[in-house]
């Protein structure tokens, strides 16, 4: 039974674990991606998460929060270079996004032992994956909102409205280019 088993040890005792969680927290902040194994990518996701949420600026209004969330961090990252690169650069492109600030994508084995290997990276730094995909509207849906998109029904209703009533003039002169194309 494994009651009472919240995280992966790793192998490794607290001290050496901990630091392990830190160097790797602070090298994905600097190179917006790393590679590691599955589990260890797991295992800093758990860790880094919280960290961000802590750096984002709605977290950091007043100037006594600010200072009591970098201390927070520090304590985790050891790095102040780490912590002012989370809290600047990291930070505003997180700014809208409500969670889920890391993406591990896995890679296959390693060649030495056969490790499973996994690829974690900061979801918003990424310009491959977010080149193609327009920017969304952030909004929060609430339980008791009964239309839904009511504006893109609309919308839809218009198009369809306006494909029926277009004149037969139209119409036929379209035929017609169709028939010229074939």
């Amino acid at each position: 039974m494994r009651h009472g088993k919240k995280i992966n040890h790793l192998g490794r005792k607290t001290a050496h674990r901990k630091a392990m969680l830190a160097n790797m927290a602070c090298s994905l902040i600097e190179h917006k991606r790393i590679n590691t194994t599955v589990a260890k990518a797991k295992a800093l996701k758990q860790f880094i998460e919280p960290l961000i949420t802590k750096s984002k600026a709605e977290n950091n209004v007043s100037a006594d929060k600010g200072t009591h969330n970098r201390r927070i961090v520090f304590k985790n990252l050891r790095d102040k270079y780490a912590v002012t690169e989370l809290f600047s650069v990291v930070s505003e492109k997180v700014a809208d996004r409500p969670g889920g600030y890391t993406r591990i994508i896995k890679l296959g084995n390693r060649l030495g032992d056969n490790a499973d290997m996994a690829m974690i990276e900061l979801v918003d730094f990424n310009e491959l994956y977010n080149a193609g995909k327009p920017k969304k509207k952030s909004t929060r849906r609430s339980r008791r909102s009964g239309g839904g998109d009511a504006e893109a029904v609309a919308v839809e209703k218009e198009t369809k409205v306006k494909d029926e009533v277009k004149p037969e003039a139209q119409a036929d002169s379209e035929i017609k280019t169709d028939d010229s194309k074939e």
